[in-house]
């Protein structure tokens, strides 16, 4: 059972977990006062996940990347979102243009639904902007994970050590008309 209701620019979802618990889910714009969380979030996930796919190299450069400061000035230039979990913050995905960016969920809500709700933020705010498509420079970690979503990987791109794979997905916007909406 998923329930879905819409509060201004938030969204509140509602399922059920593995031991039957509803667990209330909220994706929201990102606000400056949540970038040490996401901060941790981001780095938490890098060092559970992405470092089995990745020489400690390229994780220490990604995790510089990502200190409360960077996610501040990332705020700025990208549509940042955030999902919290019971009111903590355990997720976060970004879109800059037709990019989805940085989309990180805590390792402990691997599995849940978080990961898909935030990319359905994202999907809705591309489609907002008139993108027409969406383009997602992923991680070997992360790859079933896009693939799900309909994603195709389209290229490989390596810088030094890390291998991206560049994964690409048509929008098409939810239908309207009589009783649609």
């Amino acid at each position: 059972e998923i329930r879905l209701s819409l509060v201004g620019s938030e969204m509140c979802i509602r399922d059920r977990d593995n031991q039957g618990v509803v667990m209330q889910y909220q994706v929201r714009p990102a606000v400056p006062a949540d970038a040490p969380q996401v901060s941790q979030v981001i780095l938490a996930a890098l060092l559970a996940s992405n470092a089995q796919d990745y020489p400690a190299s390229v994780i220490e450069r990604v995790q510089a990347s990502f200190t409360p400061d960077a996610v501040r000035q990332l705020m700025q230039r990208r549509q940042m979102f955030v999902a919290l979990v019971h009111g903590e913050l355990r997720g976060t995905a970004s879109l800059d243009g037709r990019a989805v960016r940085s989309v990180f969920v805590g390792p402990a809500y691997h599995g849940q639904g978080l990961g898909r709700q935030l990319m359905a933020a994202v999907e809705q705010a591309a489609l907002d902007s008139g993108q027409t498509s969406l383009v997602v420079p992923s991680s070997v970690t992360a790859e079933g994970f896009y693939a799900r979503l309909g994603f195709v990987r389209v290229r490989e791109h390596y810088e030094g050590e890390e291998l991206t794979l560049i994964m690409e997905r048509a929008l098409v916007a939810a239908e309207t008309g009589p009783g649609l909406g």
